[in-house]
């Protein structure tokens, strides 16, 4: 079946067990699905909208009740929905740093984050990781410290990870957040692997902005994001067009200048509206989720060689290893090489691994069930012995 030309149908999902470290947590629900045939029109949305013309102030469907839920459910006081985490980052950085200040990021921090700070003509300087790879609030302090004494001013803002999209580590959020504000340090929480999986309560954190990311962990199309603000930065954050045309003397309303005027719109908006009610629900089940990763982690650290290279006992369901030792050793004489391992998978009907990849690399066992899990941790044990590993 093809969608158009050349346009095959995606049935990655339908037909596999998908592990894709960045897409286990996106994967839409059934109401989503419906929301996108009925709103995948450019402007759907677009027919609701009545003065004072905003995303946010839509009534029917109810887009500003979304925004009120999105707000409690993450303990915040006011949401915008964005095109993704990214232009969460872009929004905060653009508004609250100015040309020449620093803005502390981490060793694991997104490429992303770093646009953001660059765009905003600031200086990103990171935070070193442990050598377990984990951020810590004494680090985060030494390097506070240093950017006074070299910059003679605090850095205007600190972006953390709560788990780093590498190794799937959790850092030390509550506690670094309390060292940056005894520097008046505003606090980004980076939320892409937590929002929408796990229970995340801002003012809890005690951090200024929550970023969370819809189509890696809110079964959201992408692309499409949260960004949540405590009130007394949203004046800032969220301020409106103050300009005039110097020919029309036009003047553009309430419309937000770091929004670009509109807000997440159409088929994205509506298709995580769709899911939100199934999302709110399934981060009560993280512990179950915790459980069903740790059958496939158990699995892996059976076979000869292998190594966890994540934090371990597991605290997220993304996880790196390294199998240079294991299956890498198998790739090396093998007749498909590294494809062998994504082959012997596919076979099972298990996608979404790096194909070739049989050194270091990440899986995501989001959303699968108990069953799901054992058949995973079943598959890896038996490809191992097909391919002469031990597995105790």
């Amino acid at each position: 079946m093809m969608c158009g030309d050349a346009i095959e149908v995606r049935e990655l999902d339908e037909l596999y067990i998908n592990l894709d470290p960045i897409q286990a947590a996106g994967r839409l629900t059934p109401e989503a699905m419906k929301a996108v045939i009925a709103y995948g029109d450019g402007y759907s949305v677009c027919d609701f909208c009545r003065k004072p013309f905003r995303l946010d102030f839509i009534e029917k469907p109810p887009v500003k009740t979304f925004h009120q839920d999105l707000a409690r459910w993450l303990n915040m006081d006011q949401v915008r929905l964005v095109a993704g985490a990214r232009r969460g980052f872009h929004a905060v950085a653009h508004t609250f740093a100015r040309e020449g200040d620093v803005v502390l990021l981490t060793a694991l921090s997104h490429y992303t984050e770093f646009l953001a700070v660059e765009a905003a003509r600031a200086i990103p300087l990171e935070i070193p990781k442990s050598r377990g790879n984990i951020i810590t609030a004494e680090a985060a302090a030494e390097k506070i410290e240093e950017v006074m004494q070299q910059h003679g001013r605090p850095p205007a803002l600190l972006f953390v990870d709560h788990f780093d999209y590498q190794f799937g580590n959790e850092h030390e959020v509550k506690a670094i957040a309390r060292v940056a504000h005894q520097y008046d340090i505003k606090v980004l929480y980076n939320g892409a692997y937590t929002v929408g999986v796990l229970p995340v309560d801002g003012k809890d954190l005690g951090v200024d902005f929550v970023v969370g990311s819809g189509h890696k962990s809110m079964a959201a199309p992408a692309p499409s994001g949260v960004l949540a603000v405590r009130e007394e930065y949203a004046g800032e954050l969220f301020r409106t067009t103050a300009v005039r045309g110097d020919v029309t003397e036009r003047t553009f309303g309430i419309k937000e200048v770091e929004m670009m005027g509109c807000t997440l719109m159409g088929v994205t908006l509506v298709a995580m509206m769709a899911s939100f009610p199934e999302v709110r629900e399934r981060v009560r089940q993280w512990d179950a989720q915790l459980r069903n990763s740790q059958i496939v982690v158990d699995a892996l650290r059976s076979i000869e060689g292998t190594e966890i290279v994540s934090e371990y006992p597991r605290r997220h369901t993304l996880t790196r290893v390294n199998t240079t030792r294991s299956f890498d050793r198998v790739a090396r004489t093998h007749r498909k090489r590294g494809f062998f391992l994504t082959s012997a998978l596919k076979e099972r009907g298990i996608a979404g691994i790096i194909p070739g990849a049989t050194r270091v690399w990440k899986f995501n066992t989001y959303g699968i069930t108990e069953q799901q899990a054992r058949h995973v941790a079943d598959a890896f044990r038996e490809i191992a012995l097909e391919n002469g590993l031990s597995v105790t």
